[in-house]
């Protein structure tokens, strides 16, 4: 693993100042694409372009597609369309070259894919471009291997070795019919081991049962986890005819897994773009900030709550005002980070929202009552006195119901209407918990008052 340090770096600025290019190739050429591309990151853009233009062509596909997205970007505008035809997509697959035409402009896209020698690769990229992003078919690669069912075993083993040159792994041999459609799988060591004679028939040794595809038009996220529940390294994709038109390989799964992953981390820790902690500082600010606005508004409806009860009567119950808002708090994104991750899972169930809200409304009573019981019998030793201990006591128990509630309902709503249910972690819960839990704890102790009085 490359040891990225200032110093290692500052060579290398060095050499590049000083036009250094062989010194420079010479300290390249034994590293992973990976490692290429985290110096890249590292460097302004003037430096991490010289010294892209030194690699080659193989390895500046491969370290393209490990870019940063913002410096990938960056350096794919700085080249012609020839360069980008000619160094780049000739040596990528068809997914990650769709990938790297998304970030073209339309016209500089089209002006590219034309300057393609192999016509059936320009058609691959052609199609995936065609399907959303966040799709199956977005996701999948147009290279596999395939090979008839009426085919014999002698002419399927010449195909294979023909069509898996242009693979890095082959993973399965789909099995199609005359018309493309899926029929079934093959395995190497089936293929190779179970046939009788070399000219057995495909289709006697394919293994029909148990298959399992996605539409190209369906979700990625439901591609993922397809791969995951049946521990599968490659997943085929179809169309509505079930015919065959790519496939959706583990590496490509696990990147798409981890970017969901980092997205929903960022939703639920109030960000609301995809950023990283080498975006511009204008950048992070305008991820950051609405969050902070909507916290600030509810912190503003939180003074204003105070202010409306009668707190100098009372001066004392302002001692639990944190208290009562951490733990709405709390309790609120356990429940959303509970339901968003079985959403995300598909692990919560059959049942509807009113079973997992009876589920929760056990969970919060139960937590509410101990956490009730211990904050009595500690304020009433530490002097509190036994209205202020029964009035906290009794407030607490009322907003984790509440907040565990709440923290369930929400994300599940957002679920049913299409919403990313992370936005339902983090502030919002949090925001919201605070106010109402504030309106409960204020509540209750205005009933005690008056009861006692």
């Amino acid at each position: 693993m490359l040891e990225l340090n200032k110093d290692y770096l500052q060579v290398l600025v060095d050499r590049i100042d000083a036009g250094q290019d062989t010194e420079l190739r010479n300290s390249l050429v034994d590293l992973h694409a990976t490692d290429v591309a985290e110096i890249l990151d590292r460097l302004k853009f003037d430096q991490a372009n010289y010294l892209f233009r030194l690699l080659e062509n193989e390895v500046k596909a491969d370290v393209l597609i490990e870019l940063d997205e913002e410096q990938r970007s960056s350096l794919l505008h700085a080249m012609t369309a020839e360069e980008i035809a000619e160094e780049v997509l000739e040596n990528l697959d068809s997914d990650d070259a769709a990938d790297v035409m998304s970030e073209l402009p339309d016209t500089k896209a089209e002006e590219v894919i034309g300057l393609l020698e192999d016509p059936e690769q320009a058609s691959d990229i052609r199609d995936l471009l065609n399907y959303p992003e966040g799709t199956a078919g977005a996701l999948m690669a147009k290279e596999l291997v395939k090979v008839q069912g009426e085919w014999t075993v002698t002419r399927a083993i010449r195909e294979i070795r023909r069509q898996a040159e242009e693979l890095h792994q082959v993973y399965t041999v789909y099995v199609v019919d005359e018309n493309d459609c899926l029929t079934g799988r093959l395995s190497l060591k089936h293929l190779l081991l179970a046939a009788e004679s070399t000219r057995s028939k495909i289709k006697d040794l394919q293994k029909e049962d148990g298959i399992i595809s996605i539409l190209g038009q369906e979700s990625a996220d439901k591609a993922t986890k397809l791969m995951e529940r049946y521990d599968l390294v490659a997943l085929p994709v179809v169309d509505k005819e079930n015919c065959l038109l790519g496939r959706i390989t583990i590496d490509d799964a696990v990147d798409a897994i981890i970017e969901d992953a980092e997205r929903d981390y960022q939703l639920a820790s109030g960000i609301s773009e995809d950023v990283e902690s080498s975006d511009s500082v204008w950048t992070l600010t305008r991820a950051r900030l609405p969050w902070l606005l909507i916290g600030l508004v509810g912190g503003l409806g939180g003074a204003y709550i105070i202010g409306a009860f009668d707190i100098h009567e009372n001066a004392r119950m302002a001692l639990f005002i944190p208290l009562i808002a951490a733990m709405g708090g709390n309790v609120g994104v356990q429940s959303a980070a509970i339901v968003v991750q079985g959403l995300a899972s598909s692990s919560l169930g059959t049942g509807g929202i009113l079973s997992r809200l009876s589920k929760e409304l056990g969970v919060g009573l139960i937590n509410g009552f101990i956490c009730a019981l211990l904050i009595l019998g500690s304020s009433m030793v530490l002097g509190f006195g036994t209205s202020l201990s029964i009035t906290v006591s009794i407030a607490l128990l009322c907003v984790i119901v509440f907040a565990a509630l709440f923290g369930t309902f929400v994300p599940l709503m957002l679920d049913r209407y299409k919403i990313d249910p992370a936005l339902a972690t983090g502030p919002f819960i949090t925001t919201v918990n605070d106010i109402i839990g504030l309106m409960i704890y204020f509540a209750v102790g205005s009933m005690i008052s008056a009861y006692l009085a």
